[in-house]
């Protein structure tokens, strides 16, 4: 969508102009989005360390990343993966978005890159070398490589952004929440742009050792890895994890126009709850999850009948995906079944706190190309997720208003409320 600057009504509106995804599917939005469309899984055995005593032994993993690509060797070498993939993304972001060096006031240039784990690799690492060598041999990087807020904090030094600058930590929802808080700073005039979204190198052995003991991960298709991430289907075994970033640059409306820029998508509501139930699985009533989509509309004009589109948080897991359809059946009612839904997951594998960013870029793709891309392995319907969740192929459609919505261990829930520009 080009300059409509004599027709559109800018008020404090917000809307995304860029797009940078870090993916076992592809790195960039291109590729990324072509593999999506058609159906395709980055799901593989684990490559990255030996996962022969684990019971889950397939990931989303990024292949043919070379993090000199984005930034200094020497200051990668200080930072964890989850640093190197925000890096990736945000400068991805602010290439599709044309926004070059200098082009934005750095006081008025905010970065909002939430994690739900942060530095994994780095405790791992670092925990390994502390019991097997000593205090003396522990790196003075460790603390700054693990800590969530990196993301932003380095994203912001390579950019120059001394606008608002945090990160959301909130597990799986980190993204989705970190895109929203940036949505309402943007409102509110604290700044003109900000890149959001998040960014999750989680892929290690201790990470998979715990989500093993806890019975969360996919173990019944280690020799189909293609095959691990079936949301919906009444066959799933539990999410698969990936690694990866998801990063938007939202601009105000103003901003985007004065600059003449490519706009895809306004987003134009956000809403966050808790299930405040259990800390780590979803209410079955699925109330904090229904609240949370409902209050997307509080934002805006917009009613339930008016969405064509929703991203689910689809995990693939029992419980999860139950809940998840209970509450979209609570909000919409009868135009539940008229809705396009799809777990984009079921490609991606599930990348925590950075799946709210991919998943927003997803949906911007979606509303500019009227493709919506499917939920593969969808061959064995489980009763109790009964509506539409684009099975296997994805189907064209005029897309006017998409939600993204995630979930995340604590009870703790976020929606975002895209649509296009008018």
């Amino acid at each position: 969508m080009s300059d409509k600057s004599e027709q559109i009504s800018v008020g404090n509106r917000v809307v995304v102009t860029g797009l940078g995804v870090v993916t076992s599917l592809g790195i960039g939005v291109s590729q990324f989005w072509n593999n999506i469309v058609a159906g395709k899984s980055g799901i593989e055995v684990v490559y990255s360390f030996d996962v022969s005593s684990f019971s889950c032994k397939v990931a989303g993993e990024v292949l043919d990343f070379e993090v000199s690509d984005y930034m200094d060797v020497k200051a990668a070498k200080h930072s964890d993966q989850f640093v190197h993939y925000a890096v990736a993304g945000a400068k991805l972001a602010l290439g599709d978005a044309n926004i070059k060096s200098g082009e934005v006031d750095p006081e008025r240039f905010g970065v909002l890159i939430g994690s739900g784990i942060g530095g994994m690799r780095t405790i791992n690492e670092q925990s390994r070398v502390f019991h097997e060598k000593g205090t003396r041999y522990v790196s003075p990087f460790m603390v700054p490589s693990l800590i969530c807020n990196m993301a932003s904090g380095i994203v912001a030094i390579e950019v120059c952004a001394r606008g608002p600058n945090f990160s959301a930590v909130s597990a799986c929802t980190s993204g989705t929440h970190s895109i929203g808080e940036a949505y309402h700073m943007l409102k509110l005039g604290k700044a003109d742009v900000i890149l959001a979204g998040g960014s999750e190198a989680a892929v290690s052995p201790l990470s998979f050792a715990g989500f093993c003991a806890m019975r969360a991960m996919s173990t019944s298709y280690n020799d189909r890895p293609h095959e691990a991430s079936r949301p919906f289907d009444i066959t799933r075994d539990g999410f698969v994890m990936a690694n990866g970033s998801g990063i938007v640059v939202l601009e105000t409306l103003e901003h985007a126009l004065k600059r003449k820029a490519y706009i895809y998508c306004e987003l134009a509501g956000y809403s966050a709850s808790c299930d405040a139930y259990h800390i780590t699985s979803p209410d079955p009533e699925a109330r904090g999850l229904a609240k949370c989509l409902a209050d997307l509309f509080k934002e805006t004009k917009l009613l339930p009948a008016d969405v064509d589109y929703i991203n689910a948080h689809g995990t693939s897991t029992e419980y999860n995906d139950k809940a998840e359809t209970k509450a979209i059946h609570r909000v919409f009612g009868d135009h539940a079944k008229n809705l396009l839904i799809s777990s984009t997951k079921s490609m991606t594998g599930h990348l925590l706190g950075a799946a709210g960013g991919v998943e927003a870029a997803i949906c911007a793709k979606v509303i500019e190309t009227g493709k919506v891309p499917p939920t593969i392995n969808y061959r064995n319907p489980d009763p109790d997720c009964y509506l539409n969740y684009v099975p296997n192929t994805a189907v064209d459609a005029d897309i006017n208003v998409a939600i993204s919505d995630n979930l995340g261990f604590g009870g703790q829930n976020g929606a975002l409320l895209f649509k296009k520009l008018s």
